[in-house]
């Protein structure tokens, strides 16, 4: 994997016909990446900190994680195949003795919600980032609808 990364924050994830839309990026650019719609409701849950009537999966992850002294460092986005997007979760264990890190293919709304729910950093590779269109204005316009809909 590339050492030239971007980083990037979850800047709104919204309702589409078929799943959720997770806007993310920086001062630079906003790309969008569509997901599950559960998956969403998912990486909300872990944004707004709401608290659960029994763990998630992805809370059993983090559980199982802790067991084994294992944390998420970050994850990264690394390609767009077609309408795809691949990334890779790094995972890291440390001891008294040494640091181990792994590095995992994993879906992107996998390593969104994990990274959300642990507080870690999001990344995108560089070369992505700079492929990718600037959605900004999408969500810019969706922002500013809203808020005429709601003082209504």
């Amino acid at each position: 994997m590339s050492k030239d990364v971007v980083l990037v924050k979850i800047k709104g994830i919204l309702p589409v016909n078929n799943g959720e839309a997770v806007f993310l990026g920086n001062k630079q650019k906003v790309f969008v990446i569509q997901i599950e719609r559960t998956m969403g409701e998912v990486i909300k849950m872990f944004i707004q900190n709401k608290p659960k009537q029994r763990p998630l999966t992805h809370d059993l992850m983090i559980q199982v994680f802790r067991g084994f002294g294992v944390e998420v460092d970050r994850v990264v986005i690394t390609e767009l195949r077609g309408t795809t997007y691949y990334a890779r979760m790094i995972l890291q264990q440390r001891n008294e003795l040494a640091r181990k890190v792994v590095e995992l293919d994993a879906r992107p709304s996998d390593c969104i919600a994990l990274a959300t729910a642990q507080k870690k950093p999001i990344y995108i590779a560089s070369e992505l980032f700079e492929q990718v269109e600037d959605m900004s204005h999408i969500l810019d316009d969706i922002k500013k609808s809203s808020e005429g809909t709601e003082e209504t």
